[in-house]
């Protein structure tokens, strides 16, 4: 590879180049994709790495940009195929096909029309159901674009964006049923737990830390999370042995190296 830029194909692939002209969609791509910035920002870095590291696979035949889409799907389903979703497909669809399965329509709509709402259930749903229906919903991406980008045949990728549409619909019904059961309960429960590390050390600002003691206080789910999180932190904290000691040799090549 020469420096700063790759030969693929015949098509010489430059990292400045690259980055100026495709940095800005592909952000834009794996933000609807993960709905968190600063993943968003690695797969953006990750997939124009790889794309120089792989140039030769590029030959030129379609559009770089939907070469590097497919990168970046590729690497965003990887990051998450291991994340557990609360939604499994199967569950699902067996529920659309009891004819006695419905849902509160007016619920639903209205939480969808509520951006944080529909982007908490939006990152629910399984990867590639969520990305088939960010892509072409959101994005406006066709079917076939979509098919595309996910490696995957056409009538894989409409059954992808049907079951992916279900499943929203799913989430954001729970939600509501959630919603009302928490009435009255300070903070969303995201938005305690993700603050309760911060709590834990004592470094919470004391009108925030008040808000997750009565989020603690009256949530039916977040108490035992919080409970397994003290005991996991107290018993790392058993495994500090305070008769350790740095083995001589050990030492002695930390200190040289230092000293280099």
């Amino acid at each position: 590879m020469k420096p700063g830029g790759a030969e693929a194909g015949g098509v010489r692939l430059d990292a400045g180049a690259l980055a100026s002209a495709h940095a800005a969609s592909l952000y834009r791509l794996a933000l609807s994709l993960t709905r968190d910035p600063a993943a968003a920002d690695d797969l953006v870095q990750e997939t124009l790495l790889r794309a120089l590291e792989r140039g030769a696979s590029y030959r030129g035949d379609a559009p770089v940009e939907a070469w590097l889409r497919r990168i970046l799907h590729n690497l965003a389903a990887d990051r998450f195929r291991r994340q557990r979703r609360e939604l499994l497909v199967g569950e699902v669809e067996e529920r659309w096909r009891d004819d006695a399965y419905t849902v509160d329509a007016a619920a639903v709509v209205e939480r969808a029309e509520m951006r944080e709402e529909l982007e908490d259930a939006l990152v629910r749903l399984p990867f590639p159901y969520r990305s088939a229906v960010v892509l072409h919903d959101v994005e406006g991406w066709t079917v076939k674009e979509v098919a595309e980008a996910a490696g995957i045949g056409l009538a894989a990728a409409k059954q992808r964006l049907r079951r992916g549409r279900m499943m929203l619909v799913s989430a954001l019904a729970q939600a509501a049923e959630r919603r009302q059961a928490l009435r009255g309960v300070p903070l969303a429960c995201w938005e305690a737990r993700r603050r309760i590390s911060e709590y834990l050390d004592g470094e919470l600002p004391v009108r925030e830390a008040r808000l997750v003691e009565r989020h603690l206080e009256t949530c039916p789910t977040c108490p035992p999370l919080y409970a397994a999180l003290v005991g996991t932190r107290e018993a790392l904290g058993a495994l500090r042995d305070p008769d350790s000691v740095v083995p001589p040799d050990l030492a002695e090549r930390i200190a040289r190296r230092a000293r280099q």
